[in-house]
């Protein structure tokens, strides 16, 4: 289901218990799963069969919110595939004119800087890793394992560690999978700005799982731009080299979106801050 489709007038439905009309907000609202009125929901406790009705509007509204993270991850395995072996030009700036590539370079170098100070310590993830452009600096601070969907991002990833003579744990995992142990950190590098918007809470959720309690998470993004206006169904069309054309879902998260995410999702000592025009940097602590 795409955000258009949630944006969507939802049709309306008579309730199954009281028989009252009611018209759903969005596709995404309990009551259209469960075929119930709000005033019946929240008498739920009391009856069995508006208990069972919740009961299937929340299994509903789950697998569909299931189909749209394994599409999601369809596509963008599909994409960074087909473009790792162009993936790194990004960092260096091409296609910018030369005071718009220097901002960038100078905004990419404080936002390493950022990264290169924190506290990292003990085994650190690295989720949606792609080229590993990050992962020789987190390498160095301890037991680094990171992850992608992609084993072709992956390989390049590889090569970046063992071109600085360094070791991590790599391994083919999606950044949705749920976490199977918990860790003294957690990097997402250039991720977040994938995830949709009703998913944003769902996933800083399982960064949260990720982690001990103490631990660490660091996020390092794209900022949204002064004239920044959300994709047509929140999918961004981009074109590689050799003319094939991918569909990704991408939707930029404002700092203080982010920030209150942050803090809904059960971390503390949440700090959100932006580079001069480039980049989103937050650290939390679970």
């Amino acid at each position: 289901m795409t955000e258009d489709q949630r944006a969507a007038p939802t049709p309306a439905f008579n309730c199954l218990w009281c028989g009252r009309p009611h018209q759903p907000r969005t596709a995404d609202d309990i009551e259209a799963h469960a075929r119930l009125c709000p005033e019946c929901i929240g008498r739920a406790q009391d009856n069995e069969f508006l208990r069972f009705r919740l009961r299937e509007g929340l299994r509903a509204r789950a697998e569909a919110a299931r189909g749209d993270v394994a599409s999601d991850t369809a596509a963008m395995k599909a994409y960074y595939s087909a473009r790792a072996s162009e993936y790194d030009e990004t960092y260096a700036g091409l296609g910018w004119e030369p005071l718009q590539r220097a901002v960038f370079l100078a905004d990419l170098d404080a936002a390493t800087l950022w990264l290169d100070r924190l506290p990292w310590r003990g085994e650190i993830v690295e989720l949606a890793a792609g080229t590993g452009w990050w992962s020789p600096l987190l390498a160095q601070k301890g037991e680094l394992s990171l992850y992608d969907v992609s084993e072709d991002v992956l390989e390049r990833a590889r090569e970046r560690l063992l071109a600085h003579g360094l070791r991590a744990h790599i391994h083919v995992r999606d950044a949705w999978a749920e976490p199977d142990r918990q860790v003294d950190g957690l990097f997402t590098g250039l991720w977040l700005s994938h995830v949709r918007q009703p998913r944003l809470g769902e996933f800083l959720a399982l960064c949260r799982r990720w982690l001990r309690p103490g631990g660490l998470y660091a996020l390092l993004d794209e900022a949204p731009g002064l004239d920044y206006t959300p994709t047509a169904g929140g999918v961004q069309q981009r074109r590689l080299k050799d003319g094939r054309e991918f569909g990704i879902p991408k939707a930029y998260h404002a700092p203080a979106d982010l920030e209150r995410a942050l803090r809904d999702a059960g971390f503390s000592e949440v700090e959100v801050t932006t580079t001069s025009r480039h980049f989103v940097l937050g650290l939390a602590v679970a």
